[in-house]
């Protein structure tokens, strides 16, 4: 069995790798067992130096892996630099940060000394999504690698370049060559790999579907699983919101990697007095947006991952019109070899709709009309997704009450779109998901959160 790749603009195999058999599987997890029992042992410093290193590699190579990503899954190469700058700082935060996040923490009890120690727990199992194919693996493995772990990544079967790419990384980077290890398999063979004793833990970030079958098989083996799935971002614009700017805000949001994004804002949910103005801005910046060769440094819109994906997201907005969403621009697929999905937008998308109900997964935004603030935040709750959401107003103190108090998510923003960074938490609430990626937070999710008492 091979896996192919296949560029979204051309609809041609452009690459193809053999796939990994058990037997291979099971040799590389016992190497890198046998690596992590020595790598535990190392200092912070020593770690540091490594993944500072890591940053280098990845600043230098950053054309050829953005190069790289835009021909496995049709980032736009301007978006992909900036993912692997992102990537870049994510390994120095961790880099400088990790040693004092995991430092230990004395508890005055009645022992003589007592303390929460966090040691490593092993070797960690990474399953990952083809959108970020870069930045969704690094933000797991720097903290990993930090804490003493080692790590093995199942990537999405589409990306597997990418996959090899991030494990070259770290060899350039002078990190011990089995610490760190890509499996390059396809889906059915995780759950084999979760069985196998070696793996203590399971993250994975990708689909519902996805999440409930690692979560399932991990549970039957009591691993810990860390969950973060998709969304339906809501974002809140109330009539005191400065609507220039908020829509600005909100098709960057809308389109960050072509719409292929968990975080993404989703549904927009405009208060009645502001929805005229919102919709002629929100479709004259949309329709700004040029689709094209994601390779072209001018393209803000490469095509969808797959074709696949491209149709489904295609069903989705023409069920929604089907039931009455009121179509402002695109919905129309063009007759091309490419994936492509223009920028599409629909208005009066009410519930049972899959612009209301569902993750659109492209460049596809749902306006939903609402008489006010309180209806507003109903809204945006109603959702089977707690992944991130914003509000926009021109009342800061009320819009971190309502981020606050009000909006379910695990990432609330003001006056601002929805994004992840090293320094803070990140993951979702619901069927977005459970535990938290980043932060001190991030690199204590694979720990041992030891109790140490002495009398």
């Amino acid at each position: 069995m091979t896996l192919k790749v296949i560029n979204p603009l051309t609809n041609e195999v452009i690459n193809e790798y053999p796939e990994m058999t058990s037997r291979e599987v099971k040799e590389i997890l016992e190497n890198v067992q046998k690596e992590y029992l020595d790598w535990k042992k190392t200092s912070f410093a020593h770690r540091r130096k490594l993944m500072h290193k890591a940053a280098e590699v990845l600043r230098k190579n950053k054309n050829e892996y953005a190069t790289l990503m835009a021909q496995e899954m049709g980032k736009p190469i301007v978006d992909g630099r900036a993912e692997v700058e992102k990537c870049a700082w994510v390994c120095e935060y961790y880099a400088e940060e990790a040693e004092n996040q995991l430092k230990p923490e004395i508890i005055e009890t009645d022992a003589s000394k007592s303390y929460i120690s966090y040691q490593p727990l092993g070797v960690i199992l990474a399953v990952m999504p083809w959108n970020f194919p870069f930045w969704q693996v690094i933000r797991f493995v720097a903290p990993t690698l930090m804490a003493g772990n080692g790590g093995v990544l199942k990537h999405a079967s589409n990306v597997p370049g990418s996959a090899l790419a991030i494990e070259g990384v770290f060899h350039k980077a002078g990190f011990p060559k089995n610490i760190f290890r890509t499996l390059l398999v396809g889906s059915r063979e995780v759950n084999a790999i979760i069985e196998n004793p070696i793996v203590k833990a399971v993250t994975l970030t990708g689909s519902g579907y996805a999440g409930r079958a690692v979560a399932a098989q991990a549970g039957k083996m009591l691993k810990r699983t860390l969950l973060e799935l998709g969304g339906s971002d809501p974002y809140v614009i109330l009539e005191d919101a400065n609507i220039e700017e908020t829509v600005l805000t909100c098709v960057s949001s809308r389109m960050i990697n072509s719409g292929q994004s968990c975080i993404a804002a989703k549904r927009f949910i405009v208060v009645e007095s502001q929805l005229k103005k919102f919709e002629e801005l929100y479709v004259y910046n949309m329709k700004n947006r040029k689709m094209g060769d994601p390779l072209r440094e001018d393209v803000s819109v490469g095509p969808q991952a797959r074709h696949d994906l491209r149709d489904e997201l295609h069903k989705q907005v023409q069920d929604s019109i089907a039931k009455g969403a009121r179509l402002l621009l695109g919905a129309e697929v063009p007759d091309n070899k490419g994936a492509f999905y223009p920028p599409t937008v629909l208005s009066d998308v009410k519930k049972e709709m899959p612009a209301y109900d569902e993750e659109l997964f492209g460049p596809v935004a749902a306006i939903i009309p609402v008489k006010n603030e309180v209806e507003a935040i109903r809204v945006a709750n109603d959702s089977v997704f707690g992944l991130g959401a914003a509000v926009f107003t021109s009342d800061s103190k009320k819009g971190e009450r309502i981020a606050t108090e009000e909006l379910e998510a695990g990432a609330c923003f003001v006056n601002a779109y929805v994004r992840s960074d090293p320094r803070l938490p990140f993951g979702g609430i619901k069927e977005s998901g459970y535990g938290r990626e980043l932060s001190y937070y991030g690199i204590r999710e694979f720990t041992n959160v030891k109790t140490v008492y002495i009398r």
